[in-house]
């Protein structure tokens, strides 16, 4: 395997970390606060992180929560499958990603991954638990209640948007008077 290759695989170590990850601190929830509407810790003491096991039958923030069933399964597990694959032969087709944005990529796929595979398996919903106090930012007391593999696709994302915005220094200057 040439170099090349290694750049572009190497990053899908991150991909199957968050996934495991994702997966196996939903299951310590799922098993040992079975019930959601459990509270399960004040982290701080002072209300600022707060893990409160809740399930979402939704997209983020519960959008699409009174979308009925069928429906559902196409929007909330077929699309986002159809987007995930696509983006996954992207990253190993296309040549212009810079080793950050290989990275960002392959942690949101993994936390793509991780809520696909909870939309498919738990028929409750996405396991959500990370409660975080929002100081009536945006009219939010408390950002919603959300999980690894989200963390990992917010983060990731804003991680490639920075990168796709900002100038790359490997990229040669045009010449002077050109």
């Amino acid at each position: 395997m040439d170099n090349s290759s290694i750049k572009k695989i190497a990053p899908l170590s991150l991909t199957a970390l968050i996934i495991i990850l994702d997966q196996t601190v939903k299951a310590i929830v799922a098993a040992n606060w079975p019930k959601p509407g459990t509270f399960i810790s004040d982290v701080f003491n002072n209300e600022f992180l707060i893990l409160y096991h809740v399930r979402n039958k939704a997209i983020a923030f519960s959008i699409g929560d009174n979308v009925p069933e069928p429906l559902r399964v196409i929007l909330f597990v077929l699309v986002p499958v159809v987007v995930l694959v696509f983006l996954a032969w992207y990253y190993l087709r296309a040549a212009e990603f810079n080793q950050l944005q290989r990275w960002a990529i392959a942690g949101i796929i993994g936390g793509g991954l991780g809520n696909i595979i909870d939309r498919i398996f738990r028929k409750d919903g996405v396991v959500d638990f990370i409660s975080i106090k929002f100081y009536g930012l945006f009219g939010l007391q408390r950002w919603p209640t959300f999980n690894v593999a989200d963390a990992s696709v917010v983060i990731c994302c804003i991680i490639l948007l920075v990168t796709m915005l900002l100038p790359n220094k490997d990229e040669p200057k045009p010449a002077k008077g050109s």
